[in-house]
């Protein structure tokens, strides 16, 4: 059996996650009276407080609170699933896929990855910026996660 925590044990929620996530829930559910906070992202906006706080850029998924972990889900469920533009390298015995910029491994794994394995993987390959994704193919990246 292939366990994908192995790809990225460290893998953890980084910090523009959770702030992508709060301003998910804020345009979901705005506060009616313009200041309260709903409790749904006055859980993910403590853990981004303590973030801040302790310099923290990830926070370990097992010590969010539930509610801050549900509603970080909840905006994952959002996200595009895979950096797949349909443009396989792998398959052609490249390490590190072309279109995407995933490796082999994470090409292999993606579907028993967990979500906090998934966003490490995206922000690395949006950090690093060289795959066909968003080079030569970036509109094509577009309409498959529109």
């Amino acid at each position: 059996m292939i366990h994908a925590p192995s790809l990225h044990p460290m893998a953890g929620i980084h910090i523009t996650d959770i702030e992508a996530a709060i301003n998910h829930w804020r345009a979901k559910a705005p506060p009616p009276d313009g200041v309260s906070v709903a409790p749904v992202w006055r859980a993910l906006a403590e853990t981004y407080a303590l973030m801040v706080f302790h310099r923290q850029s990830n926070v370990d998924e097992t010590r969010l609170p539930p509610a801050a972990l549900a509603a970080w889900l909840d905006w994952y469920a959002t996200t595009p699933d895979t950096p797949c533009i349909a443009i396989c390298s792998t398959s052609q015995g490249d390490a590190t896929c072309k279109g995407c910029g995933r490796s082999f491994e994470e090409v292999q794994l993606w579907t028993a990855m967990t979500p906090v394995q998934k966003r490490a993987v995206w922000r690395r390959i949006t950090a690093e910026g060289d795959s066909w994704r968003f080079t030569r193919y970036a509109e094509r990246a577009m309409e498959r996660t529109a």
